[in-house]
């Protein structure tokens, strides 16, 4: 499965994150200079959702340590959403969704694999103050290009599509 801008056609969710950037364009156009931009735990939130529906997984408690998600067979799935060029990881995970969110409502799947594929790329790194490695989506991107179709999570068979 390549990654690329997936099709959420006819779910709610999609709807709901449609009018949310909607008022963002609005707010931003009543007050220039100012950003609305979604952050942090929605950001984190709208992902998690996004994913738990396409690939039929269990949502954990949102304090759940770890990881977010797990599929069917229990493999323990971190998920990470962002606007930006960047994610954050505390531990090494068992499996790793990455996705990013456009400005437009769209989300984009970045990474599909293995934690430890994500989490090599951090030996023999000094662990930063705050206790997050940061990885880019441009890393990402090609670290997902090695992954094996057999080492992916597979999308459920429902209303979401890629």
């Amino acid at each position: 499965m390549a990654q690329g801008v997936i099709d959420l056609s006819s779910i709610e969710l999609q709807q709901h994150i449609t009018e949310l950037y909607s008022l963002v364009k609005k707010l931003e156009s009543l007050y220039p200079g100012r950003h609305f931009t979604p952050d942090g735990h929605m950001v984190g939130s709208i992902g998690e959702c996004f994913v738990a529906e396409k690939y039929d997984l269990k949502l954990m408690p949102a304090a759940n340590k770890g990881f977010d998600a797990v599929t069917e067979s229990n493999i323990e799935v971190e998920i990470k959403a962002t606007q930006r060029q960047r994610v954050a990881f505390r531990e090494e995970p068992e499996h790793v969704i990455v996705v990013k969110i456009h400005h437009d409502g769209s989300i984009e799947e970045i990474y599909n694999g293995p934690g430890d594929i994500v989490w090599a790329q951090f030996a023999g790194k000094k662990l930063p103050r705050n206790g997050q490695f940061q990885i880019s989506l441009t890393k990402l991107i090609s670290l997902n290009e090695v992954v094996s179709d057999s080492q992916r999570i597979k999308p459920a068979n429902k209303s979401l599509r890629k």
